[in-house]
């Protein structure tokens, strides 16, 4: 007994310390992830989603500390008391995520491991497991060191878990494991290669044959059945190849310049999922961050899910210009742990990333000034019956006598007509006047 509870005692604590520790290196992101679980989708405790964050922390440093504990021995009964409450509820709640589908990932390791909701339950009963066996062999852990010692290792494993998620909130994780790191490119983790494994879906018809009502399961295809059709449910038994980059694009309310913008050298962008929760002493630094931008031959443009009210409000505030585009919240907040964030871009290379207390550190030495495209002047052929005409002609026509007009630009038969006359037209205005 005594083997086997020093085995589990190992096996919990160095998990907890990394499960732990993955977690307090973003305790943003995983605030968010309790969000989730409060929402009235899960559990609909909505009046716990303002307090997620303090939640997020207390829960991960004590995920640490106990797994410390636990490991030298310190107050063994006090320690497997708290993880056999702690397991015990996370067990629970990953069953219920589970079962009724309600999360996709529980947030157990953060960004760095995505696990499928039935396999963190299973990954939380068999520590379960193993903490049972903690907790009925607990007279056999005992401390690996003498007694002042090992309270001073508990005292800073607490003070350092404490400490090391202050500062990852104050600035940004020690260790980014997004799509969105420094180094990765945005437009890239977009892509789905082609040979990417597709979804597999099950399609269950219902009919009314014989009185009786009889489900037929296909892949898709509708089934030769002799009986009156009912309804048709599609689940998704195989999930298909997902982009590590969903979600992101740099949008107006009517076009979307995702593509043009990763495109472009020397891009700064100022990202706020929500301007009307922006912090105050990130949104005063966006003037000092604008001008140095445009002195140095940056573009800089801003990206939230905000209204137009708001981006105008805050422009007038905070006296910035530059322009807010939109993109879906829940991308930002997984692109920059920080309300304003800051992103340096390189053809959707992301070469630096800032939280708002540390945009001084931002550095933007002055570059090439880009060579704006030059604008091609229209030259248009004019005809009138098909006679090679003028602009003033066509334009001196009475209209009651015109009969149609044709315009063609950028067509297969303006080019055909350029080849064969030798021109460089790049429109043709073709009048018919009635008979």
């Amino acid at each position: 007994m005594k083997t086997l509870v020093n085995i589990s005692r190992i096996l919990v604590g160095v998990l907890f310390i990394f499960s732990g520790f993955i977690k307090l290196n973003d305790p943003l992101g995983f605030s968010y992830k309790l969000q989730e679980y409060f929402s009235p989708d899960v559990l609909n405790i909505p009046f716990l989603e303002p307090y997620a964050l303090i939640i997020s922390v207390f829960v991960v440093v004590f995920e640490v500390v106990l797994g410390v504990f636990l490991l030298i021995g310190y107050k063994p009964k006090f320690t497997v008391w708290s993880l056999l409450l702690m397991i015990v509820f996370f067990t629970f709640l990953t069953f219920y995520a589970a079962y009724f589908e309600k999360v996709k990932d529980c947030g157990c390791f953060g960004d760095f491991i995505k696990l499928k909701p039935w396999e963190t339950f299973w990954k939380d009963v068999a520590l379960l497991v193993l903490i049972v066996i903690l907790f009925i062999g607990v007279k056999h852990i005992k401390p690996i060191f003498g007694n002042l010692v090992t309270t001073v290792i508990a005292l800073l494993g607490f003070i350092l878990s404490l400490w090391f998620g202050y500062h990852v909130l104050m600035h940004l994780p020690a260790i980014d494991f997004r799509a969105y790191a420094i180094g990765k490119n945005i437009q890239e983790g977009m892509l789905v290669p082609e040979d990417a494994p597709k979804p597999i879906q099950e399609y269950s018809w219902k009919f009314k044959v014989n009185g009786e009502e009889k489900v037929i399961k296909t892949n898709g295809s509708y089934p030769s059945v002799e009986g009156d059709f009912i309804g048709v449910e599609a689940k998704v038994i195989q999930e298909g190849y997902t982009p590590p980059v969903v979600d992101f694009s740099i949008e107006t309310d009517t076009d979307d310049l995702t593509t043009h913008f990763l495109e472009q050298e020397h891009l700064v962008i100022v990202v706020s999922y929500s301007l009307e929760s922006i912090e105050q002493g990130g949104a005063l630094k966006l003037k000092a961050l604008q001008d140095e931008a445009r002195r140095n031959n940056y573009q800089i443009i801003g990206l939230t899910a905000s209204g137009e009210d708001a981006k105008q409000r805050i422009n007038e505030a905070y006296n910035i210009d530059f322009t807010w585009y939109l993109c879906d919240e829940k991308a930002l907040k997984t692109v920059v742990r920080s309300n304003p964030g800051v992103l340096e871009l390189n053809k959707g290379l992301v070469k630096q990333k800032v939280h708002w207390n540390d945009i001084e550190d931002l550095k933007l030495p002055k570059v090439k000034k880009p060579v704006e495209p030059k604008q091609q002047e229209d030259v248009i052929a004019y005809f009138i019956n098909d006679i090679p005409s003028t602009k003033e002609e066509v334009e001196a026509i009475d209209s009651e006598k015109i009969e149609s007009i044709n315009v063609i630009k950028n067509d297969i038969a303006l080019t055909e007509y350029n080849t064969e006359n030798n021109t460089t037209f790049n429109g043709i205005v073709d009048v018919k006047l009635k008979p």
